[in-house]
């Protein structure tokens, strides 16, 4: 079994996810299936070609997408469960209006993972704790969810050990 992630490497970790071409990619195959190797330009034609490749690698190296010949780029076990962690943060992203009230789904991720990347407990309105990093939550509750949101990805990390350990996102 491995060691839980160091808070440098949960750090790093966020650093690594919070990428957008690779919330795009992994979100992408995740609700529409496997992308055809000739229709990845064309699938995700907001993400500029660079990027796109770097995304692809980047989420090869994390173990995240695999090429199946007929089939095209899929998710891998560790990619869906990423998956289901992003729409997790989405979730309470959307239902605490964070970062703002109307964000988009990248947005709301990326923010989340910053939060996370604070210390484990978080302060909201009317708690005597000060934040570590000015981020004020709305409620008792939002920081609870918060701090389930962040034992779920310390255990996707910890059945994915690589993301704590990659280079760092482009």
């Amino acid at each position: 079994m491995n060691p839980s992630p160091s808070t440098a490497g949960i750090r790093h970790a966020c650093t690594v996810l919070s990428s957008p071409a690779l919330i795009r990619l992994i979100t992408e195959i995740d609700d529409n299936g496997p992308i055809p190797s000739r229709g990845l330009a064309r699938t995700l034609a907001d993400l500029p070609s660079h990027h796109l490749r770097q995304s692809i690698d980047l989420a090869r190296d994390l173990d995240l997408v695999h090429l199946r010949p007929g089939t095209g780029l899929g998710l891998t076990r560790s990619g869906a469960e990423l998956s289901d962690v992003y729409d997790a943060m989405a979730r309470w992203a959307r239902r605490h209006s964070y970062p703002a009230p109307v964000s988009d789904f990248n947005r709301r991720i990326q923010h989340t993972l910053a939060l996370l990347t604070e210390a484990p407990t978080f302060a909201f309105e009317g708690s005597p704790r000060a934040p570590t990093a000015g981020a004020l939550l709305p409620s008792a509750e939002a920081a609870a969810d918060l701090a389930r949101l962040r034992d779920l990805l310390i255990q996707w990390l910890d059945a994915n050990p690589q993301a704590a350990n990659s280079a760092p996102a482009a």
